[in-house]
C-alpha cells in the first residue's frame, strides 16, 4: 500500500450544490471497466478501532471519486468524494464525521460501530474521450464479540415450563446457531427458534434437553462461541428407595436405615413405622433394637419447591434369631 495523501482542503456544499456537483459527475461502467477491488485493512476490525478501504485497480486518469454507504448510489446515501484537480472533498448527508477520503481513493472510518457494518460503494471518475467510470462494492464485517445466553427462566419445572434462551448481543451481519451437549440442536424435539435463530425457544424442559448449551455468532470474517449454561431443572421427588444392611435384624443389633429420593432441589425427608411418625431426616437410627422395633417403616420424600411429594416403605423384622443379608436396595 503506497502513501495515504490527505486532501487539502474541504468544502461544505449546500444541497443545491450537491445536486449540482452530482449531475456534472454523470458517468458508468464501460464494458471493457477494470474491476476494482476493495479491501480491508485490518480484515478483522472490532467496534471502537478504526479501518481503512484501501481501493485496488485504479484507473487511469483519474479526476476523482465518491463513496457512498451502501449498494445505492443515490444523493441520500452519499459519504464523501474527492475531487482531485481541485484537491477538495465534498460532504454528503452519510457522512458521520468519522470518514476520511484520500486522493488514492481509500476511505478511512474511524472508531468503527455497528451502524458502520453493511456494504459501501465507491465510484471512480477518470478523464478520457468523455467522462467514464467504474464502480467496486465492500460490504464490512466488524469481528464478532464473544456471546452470551440470557434466559427467562434459569430454574424451570420439569415438563412444566416454557424457557426463551437468548443469544446476546442482537448484531447485524451474523448469523446464529446453538449446540446442545456439544451438537447440533437435532430436529424433532420441543424447541423452536427465530427466525434469525438468535432466540431458541424451549417447551416442557426435560432432563434430556436441560443442557449445556451454547450459542455461535459468525460472519464472513470471525465466529465466537459463548460459554455452555445449563439449566438447573427443577423436578422431583422420584420414588424413593430404601437402603438397609438386612430386612432382618435380631434383638440388640443396631438398625441403620438410609433414604434417597432424586430430587432438585433435595427432598426433605420424614420417618413412619406403621403409619406413626418417627423423625425427620435423610437417616434412621436405632441402637440396640428390640422385637418391638419390627414392622413397616416408611420414608417419605418432599420437595417444597414442586410442592410434590413421593414415599416407600420395607418391612423390618426382628427377632431372638440371627439372620443378615446382603445390602440391598428396595
Amino acid at each position: 500500500m503506497g502513501p495515504l495523501s490527505a486532501p487539502f482542503c474541504t468544502l461544505h456544499i449546500t444541497w443545491k450544490e450537491l445536486v449540482l456537483t452530482a449531475s456534472l459527475l454523470i458517468f458508468w461502467n464501460p464494458p471493457n471497466a477494470a474491476q476494482v477491488t476493495i479491501e480491508a485493512q485490518p480484515m478483522k476490525v472490532s467496534e471502537g478501532k478504526d479501518v481503512l478501504l484501501l481501493v485496488h485497480n485504479l484507473p487511469q486518469n483519474l479526476t476523482g471519486n465518491i463513496w457512498y454507504k451502501g449498494q445505492i448510489t443515490d444523493l441520500h446515501h452519499y459519504i464523501k468524494s474527492y475531487v482531485i484537480d481541485s484537491e477538495t472533498i465534498i460532504f454528503g448527508p452519510a457522512y458521520s464525521g468519522r470518514e476520511t477520503v484520500y486522493s488514492n481513493a481509500s476511505l478511512l472510518i474511524q472508531n468503527v460501530t455497528q451502524k458502520d457494518t453493511g456494504s459501501y460503494t465507491i465510484q471512480i471518475i477518470k478523464r478520457g474521450d468523455g467522462t467514464e467510470g467504474v464502480t467496486g462494492h465492500y460490504t464490512l464485517y466488524l469481528e464478532t464479540p464473544k456471546p452470551s445466553i440470557s434466559s427467562s427462566n434459569l430454574n424451570p419445572r420439569e415438563a412444566e415450563e416454557t424457557v426463551i434462551l437468548s443469544c446476546d448481543p442482537d448484531t447485524q451481519n451474523v448469523s446464529y446457531r446453538w449446540w446442545i451437549k456439544g451438537q447440533s440442536l437435532p430436529i424433532n424435539r420441543p424447541w423452536q427458534l427465530s427466525e434469525n435463530n438468535r432466540i431458541l425457544t424451549l417447551y416442557g424442559v426435560t432432563k434430556d434437553i436441560a443442557g449445556p448449551y451454547e450459542c455461535e455468532m459468525k460472519n464472513p470474517v470471525s465466529a465466537s462461541r459463548s460459554d455452555p449454561v445449563t439449566l438447573n431443572l427443577i423436578y422431583g421427588p422420584h420414588v424413593p428407595s430404601i437402603l438397609s444392611s438386612s430386612p432382618y435384624y435380631r434383638s440388640g443389633e443396631n438398625l441403620y436405615l438410609y433414604c434417597f429420593a432424586d430430587s432438585n432441589p433435595p427432598a426433605e425427608y420424614s420417618w413412619t413405622i406403621n403409619g406413626k411418625f418417627l423423625q425427620s431426616g435423610q437417616e434412621l437410627s436405632i441402637h440396640q433394637i428390640t422385637t418391638k422395633h419390627g414392622g413397616i417403616y416408611g420414608c417419605s420424600a418432599r420437595n417444597s419447591v414442586t410442592g410434590l411429594e413421593s414415599s416407600t416403605d420395607k418391612t423390618i423384622k426382628v427377632s431372638a434369631s440371627f439372620g443378615r443379608g446382603h445390602l440391598s436396595w428396595h
